[in-house]
């Protein structure tokens, strides 16, 4: 399996990023589609836009949001398992659009998609 990054997507592109998967349901303002050098954009990973905008990015909502998005990645296997698929290929990168780097989808994403892809 290859590695499993995270980076907003805002960062410039690098060789090393692999593919360069987006998991935001929306588009991020400001980024153009061409300059992103997307791989994929798996709208379907995002976490519901019901869960989303409960969380709203506070920290003080984080573990109860963690939880919550996990619980809707065990219902969601199929893009679960394109993304275990990509990563077994090699080096992926999911990319997001959130300004906190510790608290957003991406963080819990990855956990979940290195204990579970194998």
């Amino acid at each position: 399996m290859g590695k499993i990054g995270i980076k907003r997507i805002y960062e410039p592109p690098e060789p090393t990023d692999g593919q360069r998967i987006l998991i935001d349901r929306l588009w991020p303002r400001g980024v153009a589609k061409e300059a992103a050098e997307l791989t994929l954009w798996l709208r379907e990973i995002a976490p519901s836009a019901d869960l989303r905008k409960w969380f709203g990015h506070d920290p003080a909502r984080f573990d109860a949001f963690r939880d919550r998005y996990r619980k809707e990645l065990n219902e969601n296997g199929e893009a679960v398992a394109a993304l275990c698929d990509r990563a077994a290929k090699g080096d992926v990168t999911l990319l997001y659009g959130a300004h906190d780097e510790t608290c957003n989808q991406a963080v819990v994403l990855a956990q979940y998609l290195r204990e579970h892809c194998r």
